[in-house]
């Protein structure tokens, strides 16, 4: 399971995408991911079928057209620079994207088609998680409860250098409700990856991630990321997410199942969830957030 979970940047180009991840190349049914490297003045049409999509400026800025609107992105310069504003694209259209720099395009099988919508960086909530060296930050811009899709759910995490996230490791791969009382939603979930200082292709700066089962259902990933870089998490425990000395971490969630209501349940690792407990008392890392709706820059 290793090889087919683990994506290094290039393994799935397909033009115009310089990544390409369908559920039918993922080995399952609702989520999703593109990404576009647009040069100056570039333009890109497509047609989005029976997917949901988001248009998530990583580096650049673009004008989306569909439906006979344009929703002009004012983007950032990095994933490591601001939080971004972002367009959501209804199923059953076809879509123009111009503009310069690289862009990512979360997905979901949706059952409704919504109208085409822009999301605001200011309306975007930053969620400061964890704490001493598992603080981390959340931007809950596509979160269930933030903003309104179909089924698609996304997320950015930033890990500042040398901490660890998505920890204690967790699954969604059920839905149900656990004898403890914790509830679980069946999620099929995507990590993209960028680190800072690298590019993707770039060999020099790497993060990492874990993906692990059970003995019912096997899987195991210890995968060294790159800035471009793929994890699919069909089901299993995934963390920790870790930023090595030296280089932030930034992670895209994209998260989608079948339940009719979206959600991003979960449950932990019950040999690692007493560290939630350890946290009481203790402070968020001092250098959150790394990065501000107002366009604030990384700190040094």
């Amino acid at each position: 399971m290793t090889g087919r979970a683990y994506l290094p940047w290039g393994a799935t180009a397909r033009q115009p995408w310089a990544l390409e991840v369908t559920p039918e190349r993922a080995g399952w049914t609702y989520a999703g991911l593109r990404v576009l490297d647009l040069p100056a003045g570039g333009q890109v049409t497509f047609a989005t079928g029976e997917e949901e999509m988001l248009v998530l400026p990583l580096a650049g800025s673009a004008a989306v057209r569909c439906d006979g609107i344009t929703l002009a992105l004012a983007g950032r310069s990095s994933v490591f620079a601001a939080v971004t504003d972002f367009a959501y694209l209804p199923r059953d259209a076809t879509v123009t994207v111009e503009g310069q720099g690289r862009f990512a395009l979360p997905s979901a099988r949706a059952r409704r088609r919504l109208s085409p919508r822009y999301g605001a960086a200011r309306d975007v909530p930053v969620e400061l998680r964890g704490a001493g060296s598992a603080s981390r930050q959340v931007n809950n811009f596509c979160a269930p409860e933030v903003f309104d899709c179909d089924r698609l759910v996304a997320v950015e995490v930033l890990t500042p250098d040398g901490n660890w996230s998505s920890y204690p490791p967790h699954k969604h791969e059920d839905d149900r409700v656990h004898d403890d009382g914790r509830v679980e939603a069946r999620l099929e979930e995507i990590y993209y990856f960028e680190v800072a200082g690298g590019t993707p292709g770039d060999d020099d700066a790497v993060g990492y991630q874990r993906v692990y089962g059970t003995g019912e259902r096997p899987i195991d990933v210890l995968a060294e990321v790159r800035t471009g870089d793929v994890v699919l998490v069909p089901y299993g425990y995934h963390g920790p997410s870790m930023a090595p000395p030296g280089h932030h971490l930034y992670y895209l969630n994209v998260l989608a199942g079948p339940g009719p209501v979206r959600s991003m349940a979960f449950v932990d690792d019950p040999r690692h969830g007493w560290i939630r407990d350890s946290w009481a008392g203790q402070p968020v890392g001092p250098r959150l957030p790394l990065t501000r709706a107002g366009g604030d820059r990384c700190p040094d």
